[in-house]
């Protein structure tokens, strides 16, 4: 008798933070146990998921792809990858070369590794900076696992390159985010040879009114050919400016039957899906072109796999059906992904809440809703059960004795100040609306007229020059006029800053707050704000986001989210903290102990993963140096750290307690970086100097 083969296939979103490998293994393995307790025989996790995606010169550092192996070596050693298909993503280094892989894994041994073909190479990506991409499309070639992999797992090699996994009753191959989207995809040429489950690893941020081109990719490439087509994605801020917006999704024969959240602030989200390859098999051959094609392919290379994926079926399963996909209204996507990127930058900056110059105009207005739209999100989390958000909101909101948040305006109290810097220039109107907005979303808020300072300001001035700059109404040139008021713009921003990190200790709460811009992309664009005011802060939710686009999210948001007010108007050596450690063992053996060297590579680490924020608003100067630390234009490196480094320091720790302390060697390292490592010090001649 014929029986239907049935498949039940994973994918998820996964809140993953670049460099801190604890945070991403937890979520890993927390995808794998949703996904084995609900009967999937596949897994699938978004790219780079072990590192996080956005590591960016990090990708340079030999350590992040060796901890990358070690956190795989854990998960094969246990029984992660036990009866079922992993598909793992993280870097690999292949001879002289660094590339963007899936490692697919079962049954604690890893089958083949794939890297990415065509790498995302333009607007927010620069994987070829980091990564270069496959070109050999033909026989799968023999990689050798790392010395300490391939003992601890007594596997020597394994297939890597351009191929699919042949099971007993399937084939399934990957497809690297960017492949999609090629003028040749993989996946045309991969289903010609019989491969009917594709698995998309992507590392996707999110971009207004994106989505459905996205979507609609996913169902052409099995609408015409067949097919089960799996994609996870990233979701959340993992350290940097991107917000990755998830949507995992699940594909069959050109319909979406499963979808995931776009905006969330859940760390981890499966999906699953029961599906008939029967369905795949039928739809391919009843397209005649198909046949054709088929018959004279390119054939692909395979790795083959004695074992079954797929279950007969029985009346105890259900078949995931066609669902209407749900798409977000540009409106909710501003209210939404700022809002998740908020969450997760607070929560991971050590931060205790946010401070916003409100001044009653259309932008701060739009940034204090989108905080609003975060704390109500928050509240909504801890009523469906998160416990992670309940942890994270019960630190930052300072609550005691077991209580949380229960209300999103209480919330609002404890980690959101507004403050109208007001002058006697001024209007009422503005005054009141920033007030009237502060109160409708629970904000503590603060009335401050700022003509004191800046009297005092030119009272300064005109001891030092005699002479006292008036506004153009009193008689002053252009010059004059413009001078007072980029006074008064700068005055607001060092109040605002001042404000963030002494008003929690009027109110006897720990920690500082975080001081939020609100200049759109326009005028950014034109250069249409004051450099240093309000618009300069730690972070801004509106920077890339249209003013038209913002007046109608503030339509929206005065009646979704009851906003009612507003419905009336280490760069040349590139080592992380384990290289650099071996390396200063070698320079200042003779003086330090490993300990004290251990202690001031961790002191180096943690106050530059504080500080690196700061490298976001250098002001541009003259490229001179090949240690620049200029953010966005050279030394490429996220600026949200976990300044604990918990993986990398506990290594650290590791070594030192092997070392005898008598002396240090680290055979086959001292000739890849050379003395040049101590020219931190060499200076001064004191071993701490440069650190």
């Amino acid at each position: 008798m014929f029986l239907m083969r049935m498949l039940k296939v994973a994918t998820c979103n996964l809140n993953q933070w670049a460099m801190d490998f604890e945070c991403n293994m937890k979520n890993i393995k927390a995808s794998i146990v949703q996904a084995k307790a609900a009967g999937a025989a596949i897994r699938l996790g978004p790219e780079l998921e072990v590192t996080g995606y956005g590591c960016e010169d990090h990708f340079l550092e030999l350590d992040t792809v060796t901890h990358a192996w070690d956190c795989l070596k854990e998960l094969l050693l246990g029984d992660w990858t036990n009866d079922i298909l992993c598909s793992i993503g993280m870097p690999v280094i292949k001879g002289a070369e660094r590339y963007n892989c899936q490692v697919l894994c079962m049954n604690k041994r890893i089958i083949m590794i794939r890297p990415k073909m065509c790498l995302a190479n333009d607007g927010n990506y620069r994987e070829l900076r980091w990564f270069t991409a496959w070109k050999q499309r033909g026989e799968l070639e023999e990689f050798h696992l790392p010395i300490e992999i391939s003992e601890a797992l007594s596997q020597e090699s394994v297939p890597f390159g351009y191929g699919y996994i042949q099971f007993i009753d399937t084939a399934v191959a990957a497809e690297v985010c960017e492949e999609l989207f090629s003028p040749v995809p993989p996946h045309a040429e991969l289903a010609l040879n019989g491969v009917e489950v594709f698995m998309n690893a992507s590392g996707s941020h999110h971009q207004l009114r994106k989505l459905d081109i996205r979507l609609n990719a996913f169902m052409g490439a099995t609408h015409a050919r067949g097919g089960v087509y799996m994609y996870s994605n990233q979701q959340g801020c993992d350290g940097g400016r991107l917000y990755y917006d998830g949507c995992a999704c699940i594909v069959v024969n050109g319909d979406v039957v499963a979808q995931g959240s776009q905006f969330s602030l859940k760390d981890v989200e499966v999906i699953t899906s029961q599906v008939d390859l029967d369905a795949v098999a039928s739809l391919r051959g009843s397209i005649s072109s198909f046949q054709e094609q088929a018959s004279c392919k390119v054939k692909v290379s395979s790795v083959y796999v004695p074992c079954r994926l797929t279950q007969s079926f029985n009346l105890k399963m259900t078949l995931s059906s066609p669902k209407k996909i749900m798409y977000h209204f540009p409106q909710e996507e501003i209210a939404f992904g700022p809002a998740c990127w908020l969450w997760d930058y607070l929560r991971r900056s050590g931060a205790s809440g946010f401070l916003l110059p409100l001044s009653g105009g259309a932008d701060s207005s739009s940034v204090a809703a989108i905080v609003g739209c975060m704390c109500q999100l928050v509240v909504k989390e801890i009523a469906n059960g998160d416990e992670q958000v309940k942890t994270d909101a019960k630190r930052i909101g300072n609550y005691t004795n077991g209580e949380f948040p229960t209300e999103s305006k209480e919330f609002a109290k404890r980690i959101f100040y507004t403050v109208f810097m007001g002058s006697e220039n001024s209007s009422e109107a503005t005054k009141m609306r920033a007030k009237q907005l502060a109160d409708e979303i629970g904000a503590w808020h603060l009335d401050v007229c700022i003509d004191g300072v800046v009297s005092a300001v030119l009272t300064l001035f005109q001891t030092v020059t005699g002479m006292r700059p008036r506004y153009k109404v009193d008689g002053g040139s252009n010059v004059e006029n413009l001078g007072l008021q980029n006074i008064q713009a700068r005055m607001r921003m060092v109040l605002a800053f001042m404000l963030a990190s002494l008003l929690p200790w009027v109110h006897s709460k720990p920690g500082f707050y975080l001081v939020l811009g609100s200049s759109n992309v326009d005028e950014g664009l034109r250069g249409y704000l004051t450099k240093y005011d309000c618009s300069s802060a730690d972070i801004n939710p509106i920077g890339s986001i249209s003013k038209q686009d913002l007046r109608l999210f503030l339509r929206w948001a005065a009646t979704n989210l009851e906003l009612s007010v507003y419905g009336r108007m280490r760069k040349i050596f590139r080592c992380g903290p384990v290289s650099m450690f071996k390396n200063l063992c070698y320079k200042w053996g003779t003086k330090l102990s490993p300990a004290e060297v251990a202690e001031k590579v961790k002191y180096f680490f943690k106050y530059y993963s504080i500080n690196r924020h700061k490298m976001t608003v250098l002001t541009p100067s003259y490229h001179a140096e090949s240690y620049s630390p200029e953010d966005n234009r050279f030394d490429l490196r996220q600026f949200l750290y976990n300044s604990k480094w918990p993986y990398q320091f506990k290594k650290i720790d590791e070594i030192v307690d092997g070392l005898n302390g008598d002396s240090v060697a680290f055979p086959g390292e001292e000739a890849s970086y050379g003395k040049e490592v101590g020219v931190v010090a060499a200076n001064s001649g004191d071993p701490s100097a440069g650190l």
